[in-house]
């Protein structure tokens, strides 16, 4: 892989913590490298270190050394300001807890990022993706009168609105049962075609890594070989 064709690369990150019985070392090291389309699933035990690894190749954290590139934008390098820009930019997110502000409805949480963006055809864009989740009919529903489904297919459209050039998803099924996981995930990824993003999930559900192209598994803070 080119460094041309590289969307994500992080170097020697390390992640450490302060805690009461000492340093405590989340991550140590971890070096990957992620092409423009790839499908990467992220796994491992709980407290291995997924979630932090997620959050420092997107911005959301610090490491305590180390690098990050998103995009050919030096986050290490970067304040909170310069990340948050590059994320609106680049990035979609779809998490476990759906995000959604309780105050908005579906298509005005799916506009969301439009709007902070400047974009003037926010309500058309947002309704052409909600369309897309099947939820034509409910975008003037509130999240409470949405089922846990529904609430992410919202946040999923709100991901995909944008045309990101990365999405991370950090176990997106967490809070579904298992037919409406299967619904939501075969949903991500035809999206995920659709639009030709790179997808970044972490997981601990063996077939949703099974529908990735690549496998990177987390033990201890450090990248081991998959099984």
């Amino acid at each position: 892989m080119s460094i041309a064709d590289t969307v994500l690369r992080a170097q020697r990150i390390t992640k450490q913590v302060s805690s009461p019985e000492g340093t405590l070392t989340i991550l140590a090291e971890v070096d990957l490298a992620i092409a423009a389309g790839e499908t990467v699933a992220i796994i491992g035990a709980s407290g291995a270190g997924k979630s932090t690894l997620l959050a420092l190749l997107a911005g959301l954290d610090e490491p305590s050394s180390g690098q990050v590139w998103l995009n050919g934008a030096e986050l290490t390098a970067l304040n909170e300001d310069g990340r948050a820009a590059v994320r609106a930019r680049h990035v979609g997110f779809v998490f476990q807890s759906f995000h959604l502000v309780p105050s908005l409805t579906a298509i005005e949480n799916v506009m969301l990022p439009l709007e902070l963006a400047g974009q003037r055809n926010a309500r058309e864009a947002a309704a052409d993706v909600l369309a897309k989740v099947n939820l034509a009919a409910r975008r003037e529903h509130y999240p409470r009168q949405l089922s846990g489904g529904e609430q992410q297919r919202v946040a999923i459209a709100r991901a995909f609105v944008t045309r990101p050039a990365l999405l991370f998803a950090d176990e997106p099924t967490g809070n579904l049962d298992a037919a409406t996981g299967e619904r939501i995930i075969e949903l991500l990824f035809d999206l995920n075609r659709a639009a030709q993003t790179t997808l970044v999930v972490v997981t601990h559900d063996p077939a949703i890594a099974r529908r990735c192209g690549r496998t990177i598994r987390i033990d201890a803070g450090r990248i081991v070989p998959a099984a």
